[in-house]
């Protein structure tokens, strides 16, 4: 079996990732950013917007200053110039995938028709016609979000309004109907999803693709390797969220196609798998500003064992107990875990606040505040903020704060 050192790991990895490639000195173009896109497989949609919407941030983080619009133009808005390459569905969690791996979510969408989660189920079963109902008031109207959905529904055949949906329950049957594949995304307004049918969503070519579960999963391992890089059987699993049983099979498989190759990382306390296309750098690379969602460090574990970091999300956490602040960006540099920073789009005052800045153990330096002040600044500029604002927190925050 092949051995392989940690940091060779590392670098496979942070590569697989697109984060050792050349930033360009021009504007990303549409094709950039989606072949960004491509080589994570996906990007997790969040509702917290404290400094910008989760899904943003990673394909700045790979290919530096774009235009979001043209995301939210390949996601939401379907032109016939240039066709939707994007479509919301359950991946990691919800996330932006691309349409062609819409097929391989099928046997998920079955699965979800009785439900998704228990409150869902009971929803449904109070209420068994609601589901066509508002498959009707979607084929009527067109694009519609759960409310839009909810106030047809109260309206009668005379024109009056009558006591047939609760909003709560209109909300979730569109989401179920959305989980099972019955409805799709056709665009968001202020983040709030508005549905319509899935076959006008999609294009028919992508509806009409129907492919076996052993299938399906197979596939969704490979391309899980493909954008690790190289991963244990647990990390290829977490990617799009399968269960043992499923994934084991499709890596005995992929392993006997020569897709994955058996490696054991000196360090890593499981067996790991290389993807056959990984690519190993001879030298650390890549530095970025990565938001919790990122696909380099979504699964904690994993984040753990790659790069020695323990990481956790403390929204949730009372202010008084947080450790490092409410929405922290690891920061990457030379291909290492190196710092922790607390980022906070202030629109008002026109400037992106850090309250607090962090430096891992034996990362106190010059070169990581220096590092770490350029991308600050870019990524102000990429979210139209004219200043940059350091408070005082962290072991980090004074040598940036000179900096910046």
């Amino acid at each position: 079996m092949l051995e392989m050192t940690a940091a060779a790991a590392r670098r496979a990895a942070v590569a697989a990732q697109g984060f050792t490639d050349r930033r360009s000195a021009t504007p990303p173009t549409r094709r950039r950013i989606l072949a960004t896109v491509d080589r994570t497989g996906l990007l997790q949609l969040d509702s917290v917007s404290v400094a910008v919407r989760a899904h943003y941030m990673p394909v700045f983080s790979r290919i530096g200053g774009y235009d979001r619009g043209i995301l939210d133009a390949a996601a939401w808005r379907h032109s016939t110039s240039k066709p939707r390459a994007l479509v919301e569905y359950w991946a990691h969690e919800a996330a932006l995938i691309p349409v062609a791996d819409w097929p391989l979510m099928r046997w998920r969408m079955r699965r979800y028709e009785g439900g998704r989660w228990a409150g869902e189920r009971r929803v449904l079963d109070r209420n068994p016609t609601l589901g066509k109902d508002v498959l009707d008031v979607v084929t009527e109207i067109g694009p519609a979000s759960a409310g839009e959905v909810e106030r047809h529904l109260q309206i009668d055949s005379t024109g009056t309004r009558g006591p047939w949906w609760g909003r709560s329950d209109t909300k979730v049957v569109c989401e179920q109907l959305f989980a099972s594949g019955a409805l799709s995304v056709d665009r968001r307004v202020g983040f709030v999803r508005h549905y319509d049918l899935a076959e006008r969503v999609l294009p028919a070519a992508i509806t009409a693709v129907e492919l076996s579960e052993p299938d399906a999963i197979r596939e969704l391992i490979r391309r899980a390797a493909h954008a690790l890089g190289i991963a244990t059987a647990a990390d290829l699993r977490d990617y799009h969220r399968l269960s043992v049983g499923q994934a084991a099979p499709a890596i005995a498989d992929l392993v006997d196609e020569g897709a994955l190759v058996p490696v054991t990382v000196r360090g890593w306390d499981a067996p790991a798998y290389l993807s056959r296309d990984a690519r190993i750098p001879r030298r650390a690379a890549g530095t970025a500003l990565l938001c919790p969602f990122d696909p380099l460090v979504f699964f904690r574990p994993r984040a753990e064992r790659v790069f020695g970091f323990r990481y956790r999300i403390e929204i949730y956490t009372p202010a008084h107990k947080r450790v490092h602040g409410y929405y922290v960006f690891p920061f990457l540099h030379r291909g290492e875990l190196v710092g922790r920073v607390d980022i906070k789009a202030d629109r008002a005052a026109d400037a992106l606040r850090v309250p607090g800045a962090f430096a891992e153990d034996g990362r106190h330096s010059g070169e990581v505040a220096e590092a770490l002040a350029v991308e600050l600044r870019s990524m102000a500029t990429w979210l139209g903020l004219s200043d940059v604002v350091i408070g005082d927190r962290g072991d980090l925050a004074a040598e940036l704060a000179v900096r910046v």
